[in-house]
Protein backbone atom coordinates (compact mmCIF):
# COMPACT_ATOMS: atom_id res chain seq x y z
CA UNK A 1 0.00 0.00 0.00
CA UNK A 2 1.29 3.53 -1.02
CA UNK A 3 0.52 6.55 1.28
CA UNK A 4 0.55 9.97 0.65
CA UNK A 5 0.66 11.93 4.36
CA UNK A 6 0.66 16.10 5.09
CA UNK A 7 4.05 16.54 6.60
CA UNK A 8 2.62 18.63 9.06
CA UNK A 9 0.22 16.14 10.40
CA UNK A 10 3.09 13.64 10.73
CA UNK A 11 5.78 14.70 12.71
CA UNK A 12 6.61 12.97 16.08
CA UNK A 13 8.01 14.25 19.62
CA UNK A 14 11.47 13.31 18.28
CA UNK A 15 11.06 15.56 15.13
CA UNK A 16 10.21 15.79 11.28
CA UNK A 17 8.78 12.46 9.73
CA UNK A 18 10.70 10.85 7.42
CA UNK A 19 9.68 11.92 3.43
CA UNK A 20 9.61 8.25 2.48
CA UNK A 21 9.66 5.64 4.53
CA UNK A 22 9.45 1.71 2.71
CA UNK A 23 8.64 -1.19 5.08
CA UNK A 24 8.44 -4.66 3.59
CA UNK A 25 7.84 -3.80 0.27
CA UNK A 26 7.55 -6.58 -2.12
CA UNK A 27 5.93 -6.33 -5.62
CA UNK A 28 4.88 -10.17 -7.68
CA UNK A 29 4.27 -10.63 -10.93
CA UNK A 30 2.72 -14.15 -12.49
CA UNK A 31 4.49 -14.35 -16.00
CA UNK A 32 1.82 -13.93 -18.44
CA UNK A 33 -0.83 -12.52 -16.34
CA UNK A 34 -2.86 -10.72 -16.07
CA UNK A 35 -3.86 -8.55 -19.30
CA UNK A 36 -6.93 -6.74 -18.18
CA UNK A 37 -8.01 -4.78 -21.63
CA UNK A 38 -12.01 -4.71 -21.48
CA UNK A 39 -14.48 -3.33 -18.73
CA UNK A 40 -15.12 -6.95 -17.97
CA UNK A 41 -12.05 -8.07 -17.03
CA UNK A 42 -11.30 -4.54 -15.55
CA UNK A 43 -14.54 -5.27 -13.44
CA UNK A 44 -14.13 -9.14 -12.60
CA UNK A 45 -10.36 -8.26 -11.47
CA UNK A 46 -11.60 -5.66 -9.33
CA UNK A 47 -14.57 -8.32 -7.56
CA UNK A 48 -11.75 -10.54 -6.94
CA UNK A 49 -9.47 -8.04 -5.12
CA UNK A 50 -12.45 -6.91 -3.39
CA UNK A 51 -13.47 -10.40 -1.39
CA UNK A 52 -9.70 -11.37 -0.73
CA UNK A 53 -9.15 -13.46 -3.64
CA UNK A 54 -6.40 -13.87 -6.15
CA UNK A 55 -7.23 -12.73 -9.55
CA UNK A 56 -4.29 -14.75 -11.06
CA UNK A 57 -5.85 -18.05 -9.73
CA UNK A 58 -9.33 -17.27 -11.02
CA UNK A 59 -8.81 -15.40 -14.29
CA UNK A 60 -5.65 -16.95 -15.95
CA UNK A 61 -5.27 -15.36 -19.98
CA UNK A 62 -7.85 -13.67 -21.65
CA UNK A 63 -10.48 -15.96 -23.54
CA UNK A 64 -9.00 -18.84 -21.10
CA UNK A 65 -10.72 -20.50 -18.29
CA UNK A 66 -8.67 -20.62 -14.77
CA UNK A 67 -6.48 -22.95 -14.92
CA UNK A 68 -3.02 -23.56 -12.93
CA UNK A 69 -1.14 -20.48 -11.95
CA UNK A 70 1.75 -19.15 -13.85
CA UNK A 71 5.21 -18.88 -12.19
CA UNK A 72 5.65 -16.13 -9.61
CA UNK A 73 8.30 -13.41 -10.73
CA UNK A 74 9.12 -11.13 -7.69
CA UNK A 75 10.31 -7.66 -8.72
CA UNK A 76 10.80 -6.62 -5.10
CA UNK A 77 11.15 -8.43 -2.53
CA UNK A 78 11.19 -7.29 1.79
CA UNK A 79 12.38 -3.98 0.90
CA UNK A 80 12.74 -1.43 3.86
CA UNK A 81 14.14 1.83 4.08
CA UNK A 82 13.77 5.45 5.09
CA UNK A 83 14.76 8.74 3.65
CA UNK A 84 14.83 11.57 5.40
CA UNK A 85 13.67 15.10 4.40
CA UNK A 86 16.10 17.12 2.18
CA UNK A 87 18.49 13.73 1.35
CA UNK A 88 19.52 13.17 -2.36
CA UNK A 89 19.47 9.30 -2.69
CA UNK A 90 20.93 7.10 -5.51
CA UNK A 91 19.07 4.00 -6.89
CA UNK A 92 21.54 1.29 -8.33
CA UNK A 93 21.35 -1.80 -9.76
CA UNK A 94 21.22 -4.31 -12.52
CA UNK A 95 18.59 -4.19 -15.30
CA UNK A 96 15.78 -6.28 -13.80
CA UNK A 97 17.26 -5.32 -10.29
CA UNK A 98 13.52 -3.89 -8.96
CA UNK A 99 14.41 0.18 -9.69
CA UNK A 100 12.04 1.39 -11.43
CA UNK A 101 9.27 -0.62 -9.74
CA UNK A 102 10.00 0.65 -6.95
CA UNK A 103 9.92 4.17 -8.33
CA UNK A 104 6.39 3.32 -9.48
CA UNK A 105 5.32 1.75 -6.48
CA UNK A 106 6.07 5.04 -4.84
CA UNK A 107 3.96 7.25 -7.33
CA UNK A 108 1.12 4.40 -7.10
CA UNK A 109 1.06 3.91 -10.77
CA UNK A 110 1.06 0.21 -9.31
CA UNK A 111 0.62 -1.41 -6.19
CA UNK A 112 2.50 -3.50 -4.19
CA UNK A 113 2.09 -7.05 -3.65
CA UNK A 114 2.88 -6.51 0.37
CA UNK A 115 4.18 -3.98 2.75
CA UNK A 116 3.61 -0.51 2.24
CA UNK A 117 5.17 2.89 1.22
CA UNK A 118 4.42 6.28 3.35
CA UNK A 119 5.45 9.51 1.44
CA UNK A 120 5.32 12.71 3.60
CA UNK A 121 4.96 15.32 0.97
CA UNK A 122 4.13 16.49 -2.64
CA UNK A 123 5.83 14.69 -4.94
CA UNK A 124 7.35 14.97 -8.73
CA UNK A 125 8.73 12.25 -11.31
CA UNK A 126 9.87 11.69 -13.82
CA UNK A 127 10.10 8.04 -14.87
CA UNK A 128 9.22 6.72 -18.96
CA UNK A 129 9.21 8.67 -21.38
CA UNK A 130 5.83 10.98 -21.63
CA UNK A 131 4.98 9.48 -18.09
CA UNK A 132 2.08 11.93 -17.10
CA UNK A 133 1.97 13.91 -20.76
CA UNK A 134 -1.89 13.80 -22.66
CA UNK A 135 -0.29 13.09 -26.56
CA UNK A 136 -3.26 15.14 -28.00
CA UNK A 137 -2.23 18.25 -26.03
CA UNK A 138 0.38 20.85 -26.64
CA UNK A 139 3.28 21.39 -24.70
CA UNK A 140 1.78 24.15 -23.57
CA UNK A 141 -0.99 23.04 -22.10
CA UNK A 142 0.81 19.57 -20.46
CA UNK A 143 2.90 22.08 -18.44
CA UNK A 144 -0.56 23.09 -16.68
CA UNK A 145 -1.79 19.47 -16.00
CA UNK A 146 1.26 18.51 -14.59
CA UNK A 147 0.98 20.91 -12.83
CA UNK A 148 -2.54 20.70 -11.56
CA UNK A 149 -1.73 16.99 -10.97
CA UNK A 150 1.00 17.95 -9.03
CA UNK A 151 -1.19 19.99 -6.68
CA UNK A 152 -0.21 23.55 -8.24
CA UNK A 153 -2.53 26.45 -8.61
CA UNK A 154 -2.52 28.05 -11.97
CA UNK A 155 -1.15 31.34 -10.01
CA UNK A 156 2.28 28.78 -9.15
CA UNK A 157 2.09 27.60 -12.61
CA UNK A 158 2.16 30.83 -14.25
CA UNK A 159 4.97 32.42 -12.16
CA UNK A 160 7.18 29.50 -13.35
CA UNK A 161 6.02 29.12 -17.08
CA UNK A 162 8.59 31.28 -18.42
CA UNK A 163 11.46 29.37 -16.38
CA UNK A 164 10.18 25.65 -17.23
CA UNK A 165 9.77 26.81 -21.28
CA UNK A 166 13.47 28.32 -21.27
CA UNK A 167 14.95 25.75 -19.31
CA UNK A 168 13.47 22.74 -21.94
CA UNK A 169 14.85 24.68 -24.74
CA UNK A 170 11.56 23.66 -27.16
CA UNK A 171 10.06 26.92 -27.39
CA UNK A 172 9.69 26.97 -31.07
CA UNK A 173 7.11 23.51 -30.49
CA UNK A 174 5.31 24.65 -27.26
CA UNK A 175 2.17 25.19 -29.19
CA UNK A 176 3.15 21.85 -31.00
CA UNK A 177 0.97 18.35 -29.51
CA UNK A 178 3.52 16.45 -27.85
CA UNK A 179 2.58 12.98 -29.97
CA UNK A 180 4.79 14.74 -32.44
CA UNK A 181 7.44 15.11 -30.05
CA UNK A 182 10.74 13.33 -30.29
CA UNK A 183 11.84 10.97 -27.21
CA UNK A 184 14.39 13.85 -26.40
CA UNK A 185 11.81 16.65 -26.33
CA UNK A 186 9.27 14.58 -24.10
CA UNK A 187 12.62 14.28 -21.62
CA UNK A 188 13.64 18.24 -21.54
CA UNK A 189 9.77 19.03 -21.50
CA UNK A 190 8.88 16.67 -18.44
CA UNK A 191 12.03 17.68 -16.57
CA UNK A 192 11.69 20.41 -16.90
CA UNK A 193 8.01 20.66 -15.28
CA UNK A 194 9.18 18.38 -12.75
CA UNK A 195 11.96 19.78 -11.26
CA UNK A 196 10.68 23.47 -11.38
CA UNK A 197 6.97 22.94 -9.66
CA UNK A 198 8.64 22.69 -6.41
CA UNK A 199 7.34 19.04 -5.29
CA UNK A 200 9.10 18.36 -2.16
CA UNK A 201 9.96 15.07 -3.37
CA UNK A 202 11.55 14.58 -6.64
CA UNK A 203 11.69 10.73 -8.37
CA UNK A 204 14.24 10.17 -11.33
CA UNK A 205 14.62 7.53 -13.15
CA UNK A 206 16.94 7.01 -16.02
CA UNK A 207 15.01 8.54 -18.67
CA UNK A 208 17.54 11.32 -18.55
CA UNK A 209 19.83 8.93 -20.61
CA UNK A 210 17.61 9.72 -23.92
CA UNK A 211 18.68 13.25 -23.56
CA UNK A 212 22.03 14.43 -25.19
CA UNK A 213 25.12 15.07 -22.91
CA UNK A 214 24.67 19.13 -22.79
CA UNK A 215 20.62 18.34 -21.31
CA UNK A 216 22.09 15.36 -18.92
CA UNK A 217 25.10 17.77 -17.31
CA UNK A 218 22.49 20.81 -17.21
CA UNK A 219 19.89 18.39 -15.70
CA UNK A 220 22.13 17.12 -13.18
CA UNK A 221 23.25 20.84 -12.11
CA UNK A 222 19.24 21.40 -11.55
CA UNK A 223 18.76 18.22 -9.34
CA UNK A 224 22.03 19.59 -7.41
CA UNK A 225 19.96 23.08 -7.33
CA UNK A 226 16.94 21.47 -6.10
CA UNK A 227 18.94 19.32 -3.72
CA UNK A 228 20.27 22.34 -2.24
CA UNK A 229 16.72 23.69 -1.96
CA UNK A 230 16.26 21.19 0.96
CA UNK A 231 14.13 18.83 -1.21
CA UNK A 232 13.93 15.11 -1.30
CA UNK A 233 16.00 13.22 -3.88
CA UNK A 234 15.53 9.53 -5.44
CA UNK A 235 17.43 9.21 -8.38
CA UNK A 236 17.49 6.09 -10.25
CA UNK A 237 20.70 6.12 -12.93
CA UNK A 238 23.64 3.52 -14.33
CA UNK A 239 25.69 6.50 -14.45
CA UNK A 240 27.73 5.81 -11.08
CA UNK A 241 29.90 9.06 -11.48
CA UNK A 242 26.58 11.29 -11.43
CA UNK A 243 25.37 8.86 -8.29
CA UNK A 244 28.48 9.44 -6.52
CA UNK A 245 28.24 13.50 -7.53
CA UNK A 246 25.32 13.91 -6.44
CA UNK A 247 24.34 11.65 -3.72
CA UNK A 248 25.31 10.98 -0.35
CA UNK A 249 23.76 7.82 0.43
CA UNK A 250 22.71 4.71 -2.27
CA UNK A 251 20.23 1.97 -2.11
CA UNK A 252 21.83 -0.95 -4.16
CA UNK A 253 18.78 -3.39 -5.20
CA UNK A 254 19.56 -6.95 -6.68
CA UNK A 255 17.31 -9.56 -7.94
CA UNK A 256 14.94 -7.47 -6.05
CA UNK A 257 16.15 -7.49 -2.79
CA UNK A 258 17.53 -4.34 -0.77
CA UNK A 259 21.46 -5.49 -0.66
CA UNK A 260 22.88 -2.23 1.18
CA UNK A 261 21.85 1.24 1.78
CA UNK A 262 24.74 3.63 3.10
CA UNK A 263 27.55 5.64 2.19
CA UNK A 264 27.51 6.23 -1.29
CA UNK A 265 31.31 6.16 -2.10
CA UNK A 266 31.68 2.58 -0.75
CA UNK A 267 28.56 1.17 -1.90
CA UNK A 268 29.23 2.15 -5.83
CA UNK A 269 32.97 1.28 -5.38
CA UNK A 270 31.61 -2.07 -4.70
CA UNK A 271 28.84 -2.19 -7.13
CA UNK A 272 31.72 -1.32 -9.60
CA UNK A 273 33.79 -4.35 -8.60
CA UNK A 274 30.86 -6.82 -8.84
CA UNK A 275 29.82 -5.83 -12.19
CA UNK A 276 32.76 -5.60 -13.46
CA UNK A 277 34.27 -8.83 -13.44
CA UNK A 278 36.63 -10.05 -16.37
CA UNK A 279 33.63 -12.11 -17.42
CA UNK A 280 31.77 -8.94 -18.29
CA UNK A 281 34.75 -8.02 -20.21
CA UNK A 282 33.93 -9.41 -23.50
CA UNK A 283 32.91 -7.86 -26.67
CA UNK A 284 30.10 -8.57 -28.49
CA UNK A 285 28.66 -6.55 -31.18
CA UNK A 286 26.96 -7.31 -34.33
CA UNK A 287 27.53 -3.90 -36.00
CA UNK A 288 30.99 -3.90 -37.01
CA UNK A 289 32.54 -2.54 -40.05
CA UNK A 290 35.74 -4.15 -41.68
CA UNK A 291 37.39 -6.97 -43.02
CA UNK A 292 37.21 -8.79 -39.52
CA UNK A 293 41.15 -10.11 -40.13
CA UNK A 294 41.06 -8.80 -36.38
CA UNK A 295 38.33 -7.94 -34.49
CA UNK A 296 38.63 -6.16 -30.65
CA UNK A 297 37.01 -8.54 -28.12
CA UNK A 298 37.69 -7.31 -25.06
CA UNK A 299 38.42 -4.44 -22.65
CA UNK A 300 39.51 -3.29 -18.88
CA UNK A 301 41.18 -0.83 -17.35
CA UNK A 302 44.73 -0.67 -15.36
CA UNK A 303 45.93 1.08 -12.52
CA UNK A 304 49.61 1.80 -13.06
CA UNK A 305 50.27 -1.30 -11.13
CA UNK A 306 48.34 -2.92 -13.32
CA UNK A 307 45.51 -4.24 -11.75
CA UNK A 308 42.28 -4.24 -13.07
CA UNK A 309 40.17 -1.17 -11.89
CA UNK A 310 36.27 -0.55 -11.96
CA UNK A 311 35.95 3.04 -12.87
CA UNK A 312 38.83 5.43 -13.43
CA UNK A 313 39.45 8.86 -11.19
CA UNK A 314 40.18 11.89 -12.49
CA UNK A 315 43.63 12.77 -12.50
CA UNK A 316 44.53 9.18 -12.43
CA UNK A 317 47.64 7.11 -14.03
CA UNK A 318 45.50 4.46 -16.09
CA UNK A 319 45.36 2.36 -18.50
CA UNK A 320 43.03 1.02 -21.17
CA UNK A 321 43.64 -2.44 -22.24
CA UNK A 322 42.02 -3.88 -25.67
CA UNK A 323 42.11 -7.58 -26.45
CA UNK A 324 42.33 -8.60 -29.77
CA UNK A 325 42.01 -12.09 -31.83
CA UNK A 326 43.46 -12.42 -35.00
CA UNK A 327 43.33 -14.88 -37.57
CA UNK A 328 46.63 -15.06 -38.59
CA UNK A 329 49.95 -12.81 -38.17
CA UNK A 330 50.05 -9.57 -39.45
CA UNK A 331 52.18 -6.11 -39.85
CA UNK A 332 50.82 -2.69 -39.81
CA UNK A 333 48.54 -2.77 -37.69
CA UNK A 334 47.18 0.37 -36.73
CA UNK A 335 45.28 0.26 -33.25
CA UNK A 336 43.15 3.00 -31.69
CA UNK A 337 40.85 4.04 -28.37
CA UNK A 338 38.36 6.85 -28.06
CA UNK A 339 36.26 8.22 -25.34
CA UNK A 340 32.68 9.69 -26.99
CA UNK A 341 29.17 11.12 -25.79
CA UNK A 342 26.55 9.05 -25.42
CA UNK A 343 25.09 10.99 -28.63
CA UNK A 344 28.24 10.21 -30.80
CA UNK A 345 30.40 13.27 -30.02
CA UNK A 346 34.04 12.21 -30.00
CA UNK A 347 36.17 13.87 -26.92
CA UNK A 348 39.40 12.31 -27.69
CA UNK A 349 40.56 9.92 -30.29
CA UNK A 350 44.46 8.47 -30.38
CA UNK A 351 46.05 6.15 -32.84
CA UNK A 352 49.03 3.85 -32.50
CA UNK A 353 50.36 5.60 -35.71
CA UNK A 354 50.34 9.20 -33.48
CA UNK A 355 53.05 8.19 -31.15
CA UNK A 356 55.36 6.14 -32.78
CA UNK A 357 55.58 3.09 -35.79
CA UNK A 358 53.04 0.78 -36.38
CA UNK A 359 52.12 -2.66 -34.25
CA UNK A 360 52.13 -6.29 -35.07
CA UNK A 361 49.87 -8.94 -34.15
CA UNK A 362 50.38 -12.80 -33.86
CA UNK A 363 47.90 -15.27 -34.83
CA UNK A 364 45.18 -15.59 -31.86
CA UNK A 365 45.13 -13.22 -28.75
CA UNK A 366 47.16 -10.04 -28.84
CA UNK A 367 46.64 -7.39 -26.14
CA UNK A 368 46.90 -3.83 -26.16
CA UNK A 369 47.37 -1.00 -23.98
CA UNK A 370 46.95 3.23 -24.18
CA UNK A 371 48.29 4.84 -21.26
CA UNK A 372 46.70 8.00 -19.62
CA UNK A 373 49.52 9.62 -17.49
CA UNK A 374 46.53 11.77 -15.74
CA UNK A 375 43.33 11.36 -16.64
CA UNK A 376 41.67 14.42 -17.76
CA UNK A 377 37.69 13.76 -18.28
CA UNK A 378 35.42 15.02 -15.90
CA UNK A 379 33.16 12.74 -13.31
CA UNK A 380 30.41 10.94 -15.37
CA UNK A 381 29.86 8.07 -18.06
CA UNK A 382 31.63 8.12 -21.34
CA UNK A 383 31.14 5.66 -24.31
CA UNK A 384 34.52 4.03 -25.25
CA UNK A 385 35.05 3.27 -29.41
CA UNK A 386 38.01 1.51 -30.45
CA UNK A 387 39.36 1.14 -34.58
CA UNK A 388 41.51 -1.02 -35.94
CA UNK A 389 43.81 -0.52 -39.76
CA UNK A 390 45.80 -2.78 -41.16
CA UNK A 391 47.81 -1.92 -44.30
CA UNK A 392 45.75 1.02 -44.47
CA UNK A 393 42.35 -0.81 -45.04
CA UNK A 394 39.77 -0.98 -42.30
CA UNK A 395 40.20 -4.16 -40.12
CA UNK A 396 37.38 -3.36 -37.43
CA UNK A 397 35.21 -0.93 -36.06
CA UNK A 398 32.45 -1.25 -33.32
CA UNK A 399 30.10 1.56 -34.72
CA UNK A 400 28.33 1.59 -31.23
CA UNK A 401 31.60 1.68 -29.28
CA UNK A 402 32.83 -1.37 -26.88
CA UNK A 403 31.91 -0.46 -23.62
CA UNK A 404 31.90 2.06 -21.05
CA UNK A 405 34.17 4.22 -18.70
CA UNK A 406 32.66 5.41 -15.49
CA UNK A 407 34.92 8.43 -14.02
CA UNK A 408 34.67 9.81 -10.41
CA UNK A 409 35.90 12.39 -8.61
CA UNK A 410 39.61 12.68 -8.30
CA UNK A 411 42.75 14.88 -7.16
CA UNK A 412 43.46 16.25 -11.20
CA UNK A 413 44.34 19.66 -9.80
CA UNK A 414 46.50 19.82 -6.93
CA UNK A 415 45.51 21.82 -3.43
CA UNK A 416 42.23 19.66 -4.05
CA UNK A 417 40.83 22.43 -6.16
CA UNK A 418 38.65 20.47 -7.67
CA UNK A 419 36.48 23.17 -10.35
CA UNK A 420 32.71 22.67 -9.20
CA UNK A 421 31.59 25.60 -11.14
CA UNK A 422 33.40 24.96 -14.40
CA UNK A 423 32.58 24.39 -17.88
CA UNK A 424 33.00 21.24 -20.03
CA UNK A 425 34.26 17.80 -19.81
CA UNK A 426 38.08 18.09 -19.80
CA UNK A 427 40.54 19.26 -17.66
CA UNK A 428 44.06 20.53 -18.60
CA UNK A 429 48.14 21.38 -17.07
CA UNK A 430 48.54 24.38 -17.77
CA UNK A 431 50.69 27.34 -16.25
CA UNK A 432 48.79 30.99 -15.54
CA UNK A 433 51.10 34.12 -15.26
CA UNK A 434 51.04 37.53 -15.49
CA UNK A 435 52.84 39.74 -18.19
CA UNK A 436 53.56 43.43 -18.37
CA UNK A 437 52.96 45.45 -21.14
Amino acid sequence: MTQSRNPAMSQSAGGSAPAIEVRNLSKMYRLGEINRRTLGDELRYGWLKLRGRDPAAHMGKLGEKPRERNPEFWALRNVSFEVRPGEVVGVIGRNGAGKSTLLKILTRITEPTAGEAVINGRVGSLLEVGTGFHPELTGRENVYLNGTILGMKKREIDAKFDEIVAFSGIEKFLDTPVKRYSSGMYVRLAFAVAAHLEPEILLVDEVLAVGDAQFQKKCLGKMSEVAMGGRTILFVSHNIGAIESLCRKVLWLEEGRLKRYGDAEDICSDYLNQVSQPENNRIVDAHRRGTGIIKTVGLWWEDEQGNRIPVVREGQRARIVLECESGKNLKEVDVSVSLLTFDNQTFFSNYASYQGPLLEAREGRNVYSFEFSRFPFKAGRYRVGARIVVNDIEADWPMYGIGVVDVVPGDFYPHDRTVKHGYGLMMVQGHWARRNG
